[in-house]
């Protein structure tokens, strides 16, 4: 293991620097917040190593447009309604093994650096990260590694150190049966009175299921218990 200019380098994946020639660098952009996705189009502006030649708010979309433009790199989120990002990831790469893709997001669990991974991602970039943690990893997968913002690669360092790999089981297998079906009422909207009419108990016991799978899930408010049901396709 090495760390170097606060990166974590899991690996280097084969073939020769695709950045040896010093041309400009084509990215597409996967994001379904507007903001966000305009900020980094104004930030990767800035840098005249880099072009972003297309952009997209959901997985499916992005899918065909890629296809079409066929950018080097692609800063992929991972919480979108539909298609998620991971399932995007894998599908892009199916049809174009050649393009790297970062994620950018705000999940900080293994579970999520791990599926990410898997499905073919070669950075992985948290969104409370600087302008120039993502100069970095952009620099760093066109030249054929593999990065991990600090925040989760100490995460993954000890997880390593402690059994000798990251954790694969999925954080949905945490949850008592109870916990799931709240947390899927959740995600549809419902308040907690409703939730404790529905399944006939205290609106403190709903309180305490609410609670108790939002620190097992490490999510911090509604929109994140919504958007980790939609992950996991428990909600359209």
């Amino acid at each position: 293991m090495s760390v170097h200019n606060s990166q974590y380098q899991l690996q280097t994946q084969g073939g020769s620097s695709l950045n040896e020639s010093r041309s400009i660098i084509s990215v597409f952009l996967v994001e379904d917040h507007t903001l966000v996705r305009e900020g980094l189009r104004a930030l990767l502006s800035l840098d005249p190593r880099f072009e972003v030649v297309g952009e997209s708010d959901n997985g499916h979309d992005a899918i065909h447009r890629v296809g079409a433009c066929h950018p080097a790199l692609v800063l992929m989120d991972l919480s979108m309604p539909g298609m998620n990002g991971a399932e995007a990831i894998r599908e892009i790469k199916r049809r174009h093994p050649e393009i790297r893709i970062i994620v950018l997001t705000v999940h900080k669990t293994e579970e999520y650096i791990r599926v990410a991974f898997q499905a073919g991602a070669s950075g992985y970039v948290l969104k409370d990260g600087s302008h120039a943690e993502l100069t970095i990893a952009l620099k760093s997968v066109m030249d054929g590694k593999t990065y991990l913002s600090p925040d989760v690669s100490e995460k993954i360092v000890v997880g390593y150190l402690d059994g000798g790999a990251i954790d694969t089981s999925s954080p949905w297998e945490v949850l008592t049966h109870r916990e799931r079906v709240i947390l899927k009422l959740i995600a549809e909207g419902r308040q907690n009175k409703n939730i404790a009419s529905y399944l006939c108990i205290s609106v403190k016991t709903v309180e305490k299921h609410r609670s108790n799978l939002m620190k097992k899930l490490n999510l911090h408010n509604t929109a994140a218990v919504t958007a980790f049901a939609i992950e996991q396709h428990l909600v359209g």
